[in-house]
């Protein structure tokens, strides 16, 4: 069914169908007993699938990963699609249209997206509002980043605005400081502005009544001193937990052709390409710290078996986000069924 539904959606441009799927989805919901249905289809329940992470519980460990729902507008509805978790953002405390369109492109030959939309968001204080009217139980994590017109000596204010100003209504938060496509915002995963930034963050979070998680988003182009030194900088701060890994600005070993990709320019790029070198930096994390830092594994998660690597290489939680557009919310539902299947294995 869902293969049927693509195909329309692939008509158009990758960003219109994002907000066309969207909006179906949201009209969908409207009708009696739709809710029901999708949760009958989709969810998957099992005790083996609880996880406690970070001191937040989840119901199971697969996730919406940040850029999907930007805005906190559609996190009520995609929480009926049978996800353990939802992330909204990268939020930025000013609105701001992100990059010139287009900006996000579908290679489907490699099954993977490029995508430079540049923090596109519509600013805190609308995502606060629809925070508001959070109906689902599920685990929100809140994404947060810097405005592009923000210069990086002044980057820890737009941060620790959006922790203090959405601290109430989110239940985890992920520093972003690893999008290819706001200009020089990857200088801040270097180890002194990272320092700087996490430590005033973390401060901020233990002034407030109770702490909330604090996870990291990092790249998959570090090599292995910088990976060294994100660990440090992380330990040191006492961060809860690392997301690995954001998009990359490698394309080799692509499908596409040179002329379709120098057609489509500078951008990050995710999907499948992507599976092997994010699950490899899990490893490298997992084992570096012998698995004392919880890890959030995204990245080129299309199958449950890529799901199961991930997992087996260290990661505690999974996020998908481009194997969602390409296989759909029957994903999530086949993740969660060969980790129950798995664990029964293991118990025989």
């Amino acid at each position: 069914m869902y293969k049927l539904i693509r195909s329309i959606l692939f008509l158009f441009s990758a960003e219109k169908a994002h907000y066309l799927a969207s909006d179906l989805l949201s009209l969908f919901l409207f009708f009696p007993g739709s809710q029901k249905l999708l949760r009958l289809l989709f969810t998957v329940e099992n005790n083996s699938l609880e996880r406690e992470v970070f001191g937040l519980n989840f119901r199971n460990p697969v996730g919406l990963a940040a850029g999907f729902d930007k805005n906190a507008s559609l996190y009520n509805d995609f929480s009926n699609l049978g996800f353990g978790f939802i992330e909204i953002g990268t939020v930025t405390p000013k609105a701001q249209e992100g990059n010139p369109k287009p900006r996000l492109f579908r290679l489907k030959s490699d099954e993977a997206i490029i995508n430079r939309m540049g923090f596109n968001n519509n600013g805190i204080e609308e995502v606060i509002v629809n925070l508001k009217k959070r109906k689902t139980t599920v685990v929100i994590g809140g994404n947060i980043g810097k405005n592009k017109t923000t210069p990086n000596e002044k980057a820890n204010d737009d941060y620790l605005q959006c922790f203090k100003e959405l601290y109430p209504y989110v239940d985890y938060f992920v520093v972003n400081v690893s999008s290819p496509n706001t200009p020089n915002l990857r200088a801040l995963q270097e180890k002194e502005p990272l320092t700087e930034l996490l430590t005033l963050i973390q401060h901020e979070n233990t002034s407030m009544a109770s702490k909330k998680p604090i996870l990291l988003k990092i790249a998959p182009d570090l090599n292995s001193d910088e990976l060294d030194d994100v660990i440090d900088v992380v330990q040191t701060c006492k961060l809860d937990g690392i997301v690995a890994t954001n998009t990359t600005i490698d394309r080799s070993n692509l499908k596409a052709t040179k002329e379709e990709i120098n057609t489509i320019g500078a951008g990050g790029l995710s999907g499948k390409p992507l599976s092997k070198k994010s699950t490899e930096i899990i490893r490298y994390i997992h084992e570096k710290t012998n698995g004392k830092i919880p890890i959030i594994g995204v990245g080129g998660i299309h199958t449950a078996q890529d799901a199961i690597e991930k997992l087996e290489a260290g990661a505690s939680l999974i996020q998908l986000y481009t194997g969602f557009v390409y296989e759909g919310p029957a994903l999530v539902k086949n993740i969660n069924q060969e980790i129950i299947k798995q664990q029964r294995g293991k118990r025989a």
